[in-house]
């Protein structure tokens, strides 16, 4: 029995004085709330009311029991209104992780703009290579590379990027030219750290796949640090388009290879924000990845690209 529902409908019908006008406030027929009231009365083992072929009429019991359901059907309105207030409020407390140089490159670049807009809600922003678990670890967003293989989390796609070879123009100027991925075999590459095992990147042109262990001279386990060191002219890094965008754009920095795709995980890259899975996603955690995908986009469009929306 759906208590509240037949509370409801005990109330209408008191008010109204018959069953078939409470049945049409809520689209029922007059024998459905005759039933819903009599599982009521079943419930709480008194009579609420006095029913005859002339007119129903409430028993004592019933003439007290009204009082009470409207005060608890009241309460529940109110308590309904106020979740909602607070569930549409931007105000409070979210927490975000996100990897360290999406959050670097994009997040802190987009933060001041966002505090501006919404200055009441305090955005703690955590950057890290390591997974996070949402729930365990009190996370609202999470900004990965990597789809989540976690159930219970909601995925999108925010962002198509791929990862591009970047040198400096000295380092260009100094080294042989760079036509074809073999040709990196002589060159000084930097790389991020995953382990202590051999790195290998890998090439994508056309219908060919090409694997080759890269010869590395400096790596690390921070795309910062390899973006400075590329900057100084002291080899060819691996990063995100986004990490280096800035750099490309200005002439810092320039492309090798661009039209041969390169990684050294998958080709199946982007960012992904993942949240916990939830039947209403609360308004600031919605409200900032629209202001991410919005403000970023626009930066994307700028330099030709698209984002992915998923």
């Amino acid at each position: 029995m759906d208590k509240l529902r037949a509370m409801e409908l005990f109330v209408a019908t008191a008010e109204s004085g018959s069953f078939s006008a409470a049945g049409r406030l809520y689209g029922l027929s007059p024998a459905s709330v005759s039933r819903h009231i009599n599982d009521l009365e079943g419930d709480i083992g008194v009579s609420l009311i006095h029913r005859s072929t002339r007119a129903l009429s409430l028993t004592e019991c019933g003439e007290a029991y009204l009082l009470d359901a409207r005060n608890i059907l009241a309460s529940v309105k109110a308590a309904d209104t106020a979740a909602s207030a607070r569930q549409d409020k931007i105000e409070g407390l979210l927490r975000v992780h996100s990897r360290t140089m999406f959050g670097i490159s994009v997040l802190a670049r987009l933060q001041p703009a966002f505090h501006d807009l919404y200055p009441d809600l305090v955005v703690d922003l955590h950057l890290s290579e390591s997974s996070v678990r949402l729930r365990e670890d009190g996370f609202d967003l999470d900004f990965r590379i990597a789809p989540p293989a976690e159930s219970g989390l909601v995925r999108r796609r925010l962002f198509l990027s791929q990862r591009i070879l970047v040198a400096s123009p000295d380092y260009v100027e100094r080294h042989p030219a760079v036509t074809r991925p073999e040709d990196l075999m002589a060159h000084c590459c930097m790389t991020y750290w995953l382990s202590h095992e051999r790195v290998f990147w890998r090439f994508r042109h056309a219908d060919r796949e090409l694997e080759l262990p890269v010869p590395r001279t400096f790596s690390s386990n921070n795309g910062l640090v390899l973006l400075q060191m590329a900057r100084q002219g002291k080899g060819i890094a691996l990063l995100d388009d986004y990490t280096v965008a800035e750099d490309l754009a200005s002439g810092a920095l320039v492309q090798l290879l661009p039209d041969v795709r390169v990684t050294n995980a998958t080709f199946e890259e982007g960012i992904f924000v993942t949240y916990l899975e939830t039947p209403f996603l609360p308004a600031k955690l919605r409200l900032y990845i629209d202001f991410v995908v919005a403000r970023w986009s626009d930066a994307l469009r700028a330099k030709d690209r698209k984002p992915a929306m998923a």
